[in-house]
């Protein structure tokens, strides 16, 4: 079962997997198993692990005001209820259940943890960086994504001190957090808001870009070429001139594969 590839479909989801995913016992392995755990059934069961049954109203007034029920307003409004729950509680007591959200097998329940980090309104954007670090670096897809989500919108709120924290992320040795500060930061993003700084000024990451623009790890250049066809599709003036330039200073098959994807957009056009 730990080696399964995983249903196309979350018709053909397994019985036995989906009771597993959702008991928290077990990780997702792509994305229709992902998005098909039922986070309401999977949370009673975290209440019961964790031993606070007595809280499961708490989260219930959470969930049930919810608007719509797709996976990105329940991640939030899930994280606002732990954050709601920690208020009533002392510093060791939260303290001990982030920890072991944070390092729990479920790959669904260490989401909620990355979103208590990201809407935590007490955390400056360097704090918000710090704590979601370790949810970047997860090897988990799932966990990884939702980690730039959650601290998108603060960081759009703060781009220019957010730009200049994420100077040391895209030269890290780590191929995922270099990833996450790019992705984190792309004009226009996937299920998120877009950045209207980036998308008028996009040269305000272009020192981000240029660390990783010959980057030797092709799921941050995937990152790359994604933010600069982003930036084209206001900017394509500027992502000519870009992609121009690192041909010319950096003539790798790296960059040059960074800049093919770059293009994508504007090759449609001709």
């Amino acid at each position: 079962m730990l080696q399964r590839k995983g249903a196309r479909k979350g018709t053909d989801i397994p019985e036995d997997v989906l009771q597993l995913l959702q008991q928290g016992q077990l990780q997702t392995v792509n994305l229709t198993e992902w998005l098909a755990v039922d986070h309401a059934v999977l949370l009673q069961h975290a209440l019961d692990d964790f031993g606070l049954q007595r809280s499961c109203d708490v989260f219930l007034s959470e969930l049930n005001h919810l608007k719509e029920k797709k996976i990105m307003k329940i991640l939030p409004a899930i994280a606002q209820a732990w954050l709601n729950l920690f208020e009533q509680q002392t510093y060791e007591e939260r303290t001990l259940i982030f920890s072991a959200m944070a390092s729990h097998l479920s790959d669904s329940i260490r989401c909620w943890a990355a979103y208590i980090v990201g809407i935590d309104p007490r955390l400056s954007v360097e704090q918000k960086l710090t704590g979601i670090r370790p949810f970047a670096a997860d090897p988990h897809f799932g966990v990884r994504e939702i980690s730039w989500m959650a601290v998108r919108g603060s960081i759009a709120m703060q781009l220019l001190e957010s730009l200049a924290l994420l100077n040391d992320w895209v030269r890290d040795q780590d191929a995922n957090i270099r990833r996450f500060a790019i992705e984190l930061t792309r004009p226009q993003g996937v299920w998120a808001k877009h950045i209207p700084e980036l998308k008028e000024q996009p040269e305000l990451a272009l020192p981000l870009l240029e660390a990783v623009q010959s980057d030797p790890v092709k799921y941050v250049q995937d990152s790359v070429g994604n933010w600069l066809n982003d930036a084209s599709k206001t900017n394509p003036e500027w992502v000519l001139r870009v992609c121009d330039a690192w041909l010319k200073t950096s003539n790798t098959k790296e960059t040059r594969r960074i800049v093919t994807r770059a293009k994508r957009s504007l090759m449609k056009k001709q």
